[in-house]
């Protein structure tokens, strides 16, 4: 069905075994049992919708070389500064707080 996690999509045919800490353990069955869901799908829904944005920041894309240029001149041209811009360029960043 459209809109579902790929885990719900396709029949479960395979096993997946997991080793957790007790402590891993009781906070993913706190966490299924707070969204009133099995273990299993919330390990399935969580674990594959990772493995989906994880793997979609890993895409490949092929262009010609005429596409290219067009490409890495649209990435070396300034930008234009907006005020949006701007607040989003003071705001800290995940760097920022790293120590």
């Amino acid at each position: 069905m459209p809109g579902q996690p790929t885990a719900e999509r396709s029949q479960r045919d395979a096993r997946l075994n997991l080793r957790t800490s007790s402590q891993q353990q009781q906070l993913i069955r706190n966490a299924a049992a707070a969204l009133d869901k099995s273990v299993t799908d919330f390990v399935l829904e969580s674990a594959t919708a990772n493995a989906e944005r994880v793997l979609a920041d890993r895409g490949w894309f092929l262009l010609s070389d005429e596409d290219w240029d067009d490409f890495q001149e649209l990435l070396d041209a300034p930008v234009d500064r907006t005020p949006k811009l701007d607040v989003l360029l003071t705001e800290p960043t995940v760097f920022d707080s790293a120590e």
